[in-house]
């Protein structure tokens, strides 16, 4: 009974080590970008895959969505040789379509929305110090309060011993 558990429990242990393993491509060559691996030996169709899934952040952050796409022009040239992530080069312009795409994207904020009484401007923040205060954690509240009691305290307790040494005896 033990022996069939245990075999349970490593055909799991497998099943999970092999999923990863079995990821899209596109996603293979995000990830080989972020680690800064070779990115040749992919189809046009695989690059444009990956162009698609590139997450906004690797997208504004790290220079793989170029990368990607120096990898898909050498592989089109039939160079071969796609480049690891980080190689110096000039930035590939982007293409019609994505053009298109930015420039369709709205460049003035979203107009003000009415919830119940109350008029909500997208990208105004509107803060105060209660609010600020009212939002902390009640254990962080109590901790800010004993310090600023001590501080009180070391506060008077300096003052006293001044006044005292002052004094003429």
């Amino acid at each position: 009974m033990s022996r069939l558990a245990l075999l349970a429990a490593l055909s799991a242990a497998l099943l999970s080590i092999a999923s990863p393993a079995a990821a899209d491509v596109g996603q293979t060559i995000i990830n080989r970008c972020t680690h800064g691996e070779s990115l040749s030996g992919f189809s046009q169709a695989a690059y444009h895959q990956a162009l698609q899934e590139l997450p906004t952040e690797v997208e504004e952050y790290s220079p793989c969505g170029n990368e990607i796409r120096r990898a898909q022009l050498a592989a089109a040239a039939g160079v071969g040789g796609g480049q690891s992530a980080g190689a110096a080069g000039k930035p590939i312009p982007v293409t019609p379509a994505e053009r298109s795409a930015l420039n369709s994207a709205p460049k003035l904020a979203a107009a003000p929305v009415q919830v119940g009484n109350q008029t909500i401007r997208p990208g105004v923040i509107h803060a105060n110090i209660a609010s600020a205060l009212s939002s902390l954690p009640d254990s962080l509240l109590a901790v800010l309060a004993f310090l600023l009691a001590c501080a009180l305290l070391l506060g008077g307790r300096a003052l006293r011993n001044r006044v005292h040494a002052d004094r003429p005896r």
